[in-house]
């Protein structure tokens, strides 16, 4: 089997889409589309990571792969591994959160009412959040309408692109998605109904948020 169909059965296996496989491999849905088509290879690194969140190992049989792009890869066979269980987080409110971007010492998890399971590694300090207002409200995918909890994991890398709780020199704690262009950076909310903020003083990441679960269906 095709290391790009390999990829596609496990995404399904585990009903993620394209869009959530992407951010949680800090890729793109392009690439991870042509990747599973056979139309695109990947780096090693990269495919080690796909497999990671996919809970597959990828076992080489026969000769190695004399590059790292090839498109095929079809000298792989498929090992399943025993799928991640998962974790619980804490649901907190956004004025621990934005606490915990000065100290992760300030709140101690089990304090929390509620806890809310993810198979997605937040790490030690990883939290829920209720999504507040509707600017990150959207008719496409992602969206992430008012009351829905975010999993935020913190101390994450800054990926333009991506979704962040951020802490503002005002001392407001935000989430948007995080932009950069031409050396300015940005905070892109998904309502088109509110505007785009540019950062123009300090401001502390609090986590990239990594999965999300909606409330009320």
């Amino acid at each position: 089997m095709e290391i790009g169909q390999i990829i596609r059965n496990a995404r399904k296996a585990k009903k993620l889409s394209l869009e959530q496989l992407a951010n949680q491999v800090d890729s793109d849905t392009g690439n991870l589309s042509r990747l599973e088509r056979g139309q695109q290879g990947t780096t090693p690194e990269k495919l080690k990571r796909i497999m990671e969140v996919l809970g597959i190992t990828l076992a080489q049989v026969g000769q190695g792969m004399d590059s790292p792009q090839d498109s095929g890869m079809s000298n792989v066979q498929l090992a399943l591994q025993p799928s991640r269980g998962s974790r619980e987080y804490p649901l907190i409110s956004w004025v621990i959160a934005g606490e915990w971007a000065e100290s992760c010492d300030n709140f101690n998890p089990g304090d929390a009412e509620t806890w809310l399971a993810s198979v997605e590694n937040a790490g030690t300090n990883g939290f829920w959040l209720e999504v507040r207002g509707d600017s990150m409200t959207s008719s496409g995918n992602p969206n992430f309408p008012e009351g829905s909890r975010i999993l935020v994991m913190p101390e994450a890398e800054l990926i333009s692109g991506k979704y962040y709780v951020i802490k503002l020199e005002s001392g407001e704690s935000t989430f948007k998605q995080y932009m950069e262009d031409a050396g300015n950076k940005y905070l892109r909310p998904l309502n088109h109904n509110y505007r785009t903020i540019q950062i123009d003083g300090p401001f502390k990441v609090i986590g990239r948020v990594i999965d999300t679960k909606m409330t009320g269906l």
